[in-house]
């Protein structure tokens, strides 16, 4: 007789392989037909709400790498919360204007922004823009992403554009913006200011020169006596109308071979690298007392004076600082405090005017070149070389930025004590992921500026401001706005560049300085980060199915600086309260050698390719397995190794799957009472896992729940328990309690399993879902994805008994000998003496009659926990506490289980199997 053909054999239609590539747009497919967002909204609804924002992505391309891993990571968040008992309802977004979008899109053109009309561009950034979220979305659809995608908020809808102008009516009407003439950040390639979110900084090397200043006539000084300045941009000396002292400095005024300097005492070793040598002291002076000193401008230009500053350093320079107010913030405000000439010799494209005389028309970085000539040759160059430093750059055409005064609209963030107000609310309000993040937003917002909100572009919600006729003034009413905004709804932004003035003006209109009637209106369109800034007005608010505030804002790091902070400053104008209670931040992704993803270093690995190769649950599987708080590396080995990881999880619920196939939890489930002690052991470390994995969950610690469930699926299971009980589910018979009671614990287990990996691997947790055995009796959820979170079973766990009265104390001490058994068993097989373990029989000798007892009554599972054929207990006191021996195992092999047994040969009429088996068959 064949005994093989009489075993329980692993029977599945759970496929062998994970094939993920080709498996996973099936299951998308049933999804979509299914209608899978439609059924879970109406699955939670009359739940609590937990909303997580979501932080719109520019629609300028395909997703990256780092978009497939911020959205993965709030689905995480979104499927796991939904689980637990939320309406966790998820709206995504698109941000559709912007520098990044007509950056983009001029580039495809070939063309430049003076080439083309503004109206013609705009349609054509509409489309663009459009295309691009059509893409996107179904690139985030196939990450397994759930949301309402056939209603996600874009920031070109009608209704979105009129949220924009609504907010920034509301903020004028406020006194939160105001006009002004002060230096910006300004990038003369794409011809626009930007704000401090829309600037990136990077090494960049700029000319580090030493200059002298004459000083003109004055009381104390020899004539030939000069101010030394240090400078990093030569071509601002065009608009120098200062140098700025600190008033506590000691400054030493010297006789040199280049003349008598004043320099600050505390930087004099800088004097060697300019060339002097020798130097001797005529008197030392405070910085206070320089204050008024009039100096010759070296170009001619004018005669500039020195001023006292608190922010001039001791640690770098001469101490004296050359100063242009229209170049730069903190000359700026030096120069409303001595109300100095606010000079401005540099247009929009970064070159200068015909007030820059001999260098009129020179871009400003080509200037220097010229400049440093002149001052050599004027004998005013002290010290010409190079500095390697952190340096602004824009954000989308890369190229380095220059400070540049212009008029601009701006945000007051101190009117109304808004500065004050945003801090309170970071500290006191807002739970911040990791906590470092509450000091980095904090520290941003207690330094920033005034926020630029107008930009020199095309593409973007129009600032609707008018331009008076007679006296040129620029305004904004309160009225226009909300006409504008009324059109914005029907029409759309355009309709600011298509209609007439007149179509927005109230009934007998007149400015408010001159009141003249003629009008024309303004060009400027509002910064993009104004635009998304708005979405808790224009989605959260609006929206029925979401609310405000949220739970929860998640998006990458140097989101402090943007989306969160433009959120923030506005819902605090508008409501006076943050609009989320949370914000959670990752790093960015970065390759195996932590090095930016870069197309020069070929080093960028797209989601595309990685799905075609490997599959989204691994795309998944590499977000939740990473630690977010800090720079996310990937790289082929990376992944190849989360293959294997996912392989290891993949293969523990396929064995499991394969060992139900006749199991029917309603009718075959083993009450707990009656299951074994092994079945029972495992059942307590799945309680554990639960408890574990779910706390790691809550807290955002997706890498610690995918450690906890993958060691659970490595070590418990694969390692001892399924390993131990593949016996008992092969060889006992089908029906049989020793059988049914280890396939009711194999189901427990991965009924539990394929919810807590469902949240990350959302495809395999699919497959298993739909391959495990369901409980008649129980309501059937159609996907896994409309299951709630496993309670945690307290029978399971034991509760209410002392840790060292559970099953796991009783067990544990036995499988913690496993390692020492195997080690017995190898040197056995080593000497021949065995093959496989269950040709042996080992013997645990213990000097303990308390030990001896407590094995004794384990003696009925030692076989089966350390996978030998017999098992024996001796008491021995002179022995060790307790020592491990094999022999050979008594009586014949059974040719159905592979034990050996004295049994075997008893019965004539299967004289091959012992009488376990034999029994196994006559039931």
């Amino acid at each position: 007789m064949d005994y093989k053909n009489t075993l329980n054999l692993p029977k599945t239609a759970f496929p062998m392989k994970a094939d993920l590539p080709r498996r996973e747009p099936l299951l998308l497919e049933e999804w979509l037909k299914a209608g899978i967002y439609a059924l879970l909204r109406k699955d939670s609804r009359g739940r609590p709400k937990y909303i997580l924002h979501d932080g719109p992505p520019y629609a300028n391309g395909n997703i990256h790498i780092g978009h497939a891993l911020n959205k993965t990571l709030k689905d995480i968040i979104v499927k796991y919360k939904t689980m637990r008992g939320f309406d966790a309802g998820f709206v995504p977004g698109w941000d559709c204007h912007g520098l990044p979008v007509e950056h983009q899109l001029f580039k495809e053109l070939k063309i430049g922004k003076h080439q083309i009309g503004q109206v013609e561009f705009r349609k054509k950034a509409h489309q663009y823009a459009l295309k691009y979220v059509s893409l996107q979305k179904e690139e985030f659809k196939r990450l397994g992403i759930f949301g309402d995608w056939d209603n996600p908020y874009l920031t070109i809808d009608p209704d979105y554009e009129a949220a924009v102008v609504g907010a920034f009516a509301e903020l004028a009407r406020k006194g939160y913006i105001y006009r002004g003439f002060k230096p910006v950040n300004w990038c003369y390639k794409c011809e626009t200011a930007l704000a401090e979110a829309e600037v990136e900084y990077d090494d960049h090397i700029s000319p580090s020169l030493f200059v002298k200043f004459k000083l003109e006539e004055a009381k104390n000084f020899l004539p030939d006596t000069y101010l030394a300045i240090w400078t990093t941009t030569p071509w601002t000396m065009l608009a120098n109308v200062a140098v700025a002292a600190h008033p506590d400095f000691a400054y030493s005024y010297i006789k040199t071979e280049k003349g008598n300097l004043i320099v600050a005492s505390l930087r004099l070793a800088v004097l060697p690298a300019m060339g002097i040598s020798k130097f001797s002291l005529i008197r030392e002076i405070r910085g206070r007392d320089l204050e008024g000193l009039l100096y010759a401008r070296p170009f001619g230009l004018r005669k500039g004076k020195v001023v006292l500053a608190e922010y001039v350093s001791g640690e770098e320079g001469t101490g004296l600082v050359h100063t242009a107010p229209g170049h730069g913030q903190e000359d700026y405000l030096t120069g409303i405090k001595y109300k100095l000439d606010m000079v401005m010799p540099v247009d929009e494209k970064g070159n200068f005017d015909t007030s820059a005389g001999e260098f009129k028309g020179l871009n400003v970085y080509a200037a220097n070149k010229g400049i440093v000539e002149k001052l050599r040759a004027l004998d005013l160059l002290l010290l010409e070389d190079k500095l390697r430093h952190s340096y602004p750059f824009c954000w989308r055409c890369r190229h380095p930025l220059i400070f540049r005064a212009t008029k601009q609209w701006f945000l007051n963030i101190d009117q109304s004590g808004l500065r004050q107000r945003l801090l309170a609310a970071i500290d006191r309000e807002i739970e911040w992921i990791p906590p470092e993040g509450r000091e980095r937003i904090s520290a941003m917002v207690a330094s920033r500026p005034d926020w630029c909100l107008s930009r020199q572009r095309y593409w973007g919600v129009p600032i609707p401001a008018l331009i008076c006729g007679l006296c040129r003034e620029e305004f904004l009413s309160p009225e226009v706005m909300d006409n504008f905004a009324r059109i914005v709804a029907d029409e759309g932004s355009d309709s600011w560049f298509i209609r007439e003035v007149t179509d927005f003006l109230p009934a007998d209109f007149s400015c408010p300085a001159c009141k003249g009637k003629k009008f024309s209106k303004g060009a400027d369109i509002l910064d993009v980060w104004f635009d998304s800034g708005v979405s808790h007005q224009a989605v959260l608010k609006k929206r029925k199915d979401l609310e405000l505030p949220c739970a929860l804002y998640l998006e990458g790091s140097d989101q402090h600086r943007g989306w969160f902070q433009s959120s923030l400053i506005q819902a605090m104008c508008i409501d006076g309260r943050p609009p989320f209670k949370s914000a959670l931040t990752h790093g960015h992704v970065v390759d195996a050698q932590g090095r930016k993803m870069s197309k020069s270093l070929g080093n960028v690995i797209p989601p595309q390719e990685i799905i075609k190769d490997f599959g989204a649950d691994i795309i998944r599987l590499w977000a939740a397995s990473s630690d977010y708080k800090e720079d996310i590396r990937i790289s082929p080995l990376i992944l190849s190794r989360l293959s294997e990881a996912y392989r290891k999880i993949r293969n523990t619920a396929r064995f499991i799957l394969s060992n139900l196939y006749d199991f029917r939890p309603g009718n075959d489930r083993v009450g707990y009472d009656d299951l074994k002690k092994i079945d029972k052991w495992i059942l307590f470390k799945l309680s554990e896992l639960l408890e574990t994995a779910g706390k790691a969950y809550d807290n955002f610690e997706f890498n610690r729940a995918y450690k906890e469930i993958y060691d659970f699926c490595n070590e418990e299971l694969s390692m001892y328990y399924l390993d131990m009980v593949k016996g008992r589910l092969y060889t006992s018979a089908a029906d049989s309690r020793q059988r049914r009671s280890a396939q009711t614990a194999i189901f427990e287990v991965l009924d539990c399993l394929v919810r807590m990996m469902a949240p990350v691997l959302a495809f395999t947790a699919e497959e298993v879902w739909k391959h495990l055995p369901k409980d008649e009796k129980e309501p059937l959820a159609s996907t896994v994805h409309l299951l709630p979170w496993p309670r945690i079973n307290p029978v399971f766990s034991q509760s209410g008994l002392a840790p060292q009265d559970n099953i796991n104390a009783e067990l544990g001490a036995v499988i913690s000998l496993i390692p020492d058994a195997a080690k017995a068993l190898e040197e056995k097989r080593s000497a021949g003496q065995i093959g496989s373990s269950f040709d042996a029989k080992i013997k645990l000798l213990t000097n303990s009659q308390v030990r001896y007892t407590f094995l004794a009554s384990l003696k009925a599972d030692l076989c089966e926990i350390f996978k030998v054929s017999q098992a024996q207990i001796e008491h021995a006191p002179g022995g060790k506490d307790i020592a491990i021996e094999v022999d050979k195992a008594d009586g014949a092999k059974c040719a159905r289980c592979w034990n050996y047994a004295d049994s075997v040969g008893v019965d004539n009429e299967h004289p091959l199997i012992c009488r376990s088996c034999v029994e196994a068959l006559r039931r």
